[in-house]
């Protein structure tokens, strides 16, 4: 006798779910999920095989989402980057100090106002803790075009700055530093996350923790008070 319909979608459903619990994790995963685009319809995620149970998809989301967090970075002390001559400095040697970390340029309308405050604030308060982080970039006008050493040139040159310039990164897209996208994600921008021009701030405590960002036109002296409540904590 012939199956029913019902029967039939029964035995299917019972093949189906068998061959996915008993299958590896890289087969699962090619057929977790497709997206399809509909015309004026917005992108429509949905499992390829509709007899795949709710709980057995939701079970195989959970378990993909708690591998890929066990890796996130828990503070700023967790990144290693680049000095100025391609060494690795691990910030955790940065524990205890209260850190402003800034994507600089050399040839932007913010780039004179900038350095010379940043240089005034560390040069007050390097002994009670302050540490300045600067990363070069030229994402922003291009205004960040030489070489790693004509950057160190010009900040120790015409500006005298005592703190770090590391080597350049970038600050958006896909090729962002992993340190900036830890930061973006930390700290939101009035406009979205991503950094907006030339010298953005951010403001972070003796444990790592990022506790507040500043626009590109926001002058450093005008964080003194920020900087002094985390130095004195």
């Amino acid at each position: 006798m012939l199956c029913s319909t019902s029967t039939t979608t029964r035995i299917r459903f019972i093949s189906t779910t068998k061959r996915l619990l008993t299958a590896p994790l890289s087969s699962l995963l090619r057929f977790f999920s497709i997206s399809t685009t509909l015309p004026n319809k917005p992108i429509i995620h949905k499992p390829l095989f509709t007899t795949l149970t709710p709980s057995l998809y939701f079970t195989l989301r959970r378990t993909d989402h708690t591998m890929a967090s066990a890796s996130n970075p828990q503070s700023i002390h967790d990144f290693t980057v680049k000095d100025a001559k391609g060494n690795d400095v691990n910030l955790g040697d940065y524990k205890g100090k209260v850190l402003i970390i800034v994507n600089v340029a050399s040839q932007c309308g913010l780039t004179n106002s900038n350095y010379t405050e940043l240089s005034q604030l560390y040069e007050k308060y390097k002994s009670k803790g302050l540490e300045i982080l600067a990363f070069p970039c030229n994402q922003f006008g291009a205004q960040e075009p030489g070489s790693v050493e004509e950057i160190q040139n010009f900040v120790r040159t015409r500006f005298k700055a005592g703190f770090p310039v590391f080597d350049k990164v970038d600050v958006n897209g896909a090729t962002a530093a992993p340190i900036y996208k830890y930061l973006k994600s930390s700290k939101g921008g009035l406009f979205g996350d991503g950094i907006k021009w030339n010298f953005s701030k951010f403001l972070v405590d003796k444990n790592g923790n990022v506790v507040d960002r500043y626009a590109p036109t926001t002058s450093p002296l005008s964080i003194e008070k920020d900087l002094l409540k985390l130095l004195d904590a």
